[in-house]
């Protein structure tokens, strides 16, 4: 089934595009690098140099929402909260409740994968569509449509939990050990849906493992692992 129009999505987002030009390169995933992709006869390349600017722009949104939510917070505490309201999980989650995958352009053969369901994927053309949004219109109307995409994360971020491998690699340190050691046990599965497997070990401790569909991810899973087992808080 191909991607959507994207009528539907402008309603969602709530953005009046004065150009779709920019908003149909935020949805056109690097798999459907084709000369069908065409806009007024001119091809409509792949999203990857917006994800770079939406990245970007992103930070700065939530990052001046953080200094207006939390003026007593310190540096340390700001980043710990921005990283889990940008990183690619979030925008995905975000992306997900507006079912911006049915908008998603991308192969034939990966659409039946169901590359554009990835949360790389989603992450990576969320970013754009803010790019879009911002190359369109300015900063102004895309901190409004990041201010109401984000607003219930924002609400809960005081209660997010800290990066567990942050937390390993701090609690490791604090005890004068070694930082915590990643390895990769063993990857399956096609290149489009990979499985890592992927092994932590600190010092004078049994190791953890960890699953996921990124090496990150893995990583992330054997820290807290290990973490539950050391009955370590985060």
């Amino acid at each position: 089934m191909p991607a959507k129009k994207t009528d539907g999505l402008i309603r969602t987002v709530g953005h009046a595009f004065s150009d779709v030009t920019n908003l149909e390169q935020a949805l056109t995933h690097p798999s459907a690098r084709t000369s069908k992709f065409r806009k007024g006869g001119k091809r409509v390349h792949e999203n990857e140099r917006l994800e770079f600017l939406g990245d970007r722009v992103l930070g700065l949104v939530i990052a001046e929402w953080l200094m207006e939510r939390f003026p007593d917070a310190n540096e340390g505490e700001l980043a710990q909260k921005l990283n889990a309201l940008v990183r690619k999980e979030t925008c995905a989650e975000i992306a997900r409740g507006m079912e911006l995958e049915a908008y998603i352009r991308v192969g034939k053969t990966e659409r039946n994968g169901g590359v554009h369901k990835r949360t790389a994927v989603l992450g990576d053309a969320m970013e754009s569509l803010i790019a879009a949004i911002y190359l369109d219109s300015g900063y102004e109307a895309t901190q409004r449509v990041v201010r109401r995409m984000w607003n219930n994360h924002m609400d809960t971020v005081g209660d997010v939990l800290r990066d567990p491998k942050t937390v390993l690699q701090e609690w490791a340190q604090g005890r004068g050990l070694a930082a915590p050691t990643y390895r990769v046990i063993s990857q399956s599965g096609p290149d489009h849906n990979p499985k890592f497997e992927i092994g932590v070990e600190v010092e004078g401790l049994e190791g953890e493992t960890g699953r996921g569909g990124t090496k990150r991810g893995a990583e992330q899973d054997a820290a807290n692992k290990l973490l539950r087992s050391q009955s370590i808080k985060r």
